[in-house]
């Protein structure tokens, strides 16, 4: 029983980090903060389709990596 609870307890913070990270990626992109834009990662994608699109995905994956973590939290998807 005890194993189980602590089972629950990580997948519930592993899908808090997601939906922290989501929720971050969102903030960013719906912000147009340079120095997010300007990483080497999203450069990639800023000079293969451009800027607002480029915004665009960030917020796709944003939203999904958000909902994704607090569905985890909530139980109703299982990570592992």
């Amino acid at each position: 029983m005890l194993a189980a609870k602590s089972l629950r307890g990580s997948f519930m913070e592993f899908g808090l980090v997601f939906a922290i990270a989501g929720l971050f990626t969102l903030v960013c992109a719906i912000g147009d903060f340079d120095w997010f834009m300007n990483h080497h990662k999203s450069r990639f994608w800023v000079g293969l389709i451009g800027r607002p699109a480029t915004r665009g995905l960030y917020i796709v994956l944003g939203l999904l990596l958000t909902g994704l973590g607090v569905a985890s939290a909530l139980g109703l998807v299982n990570l592992n």
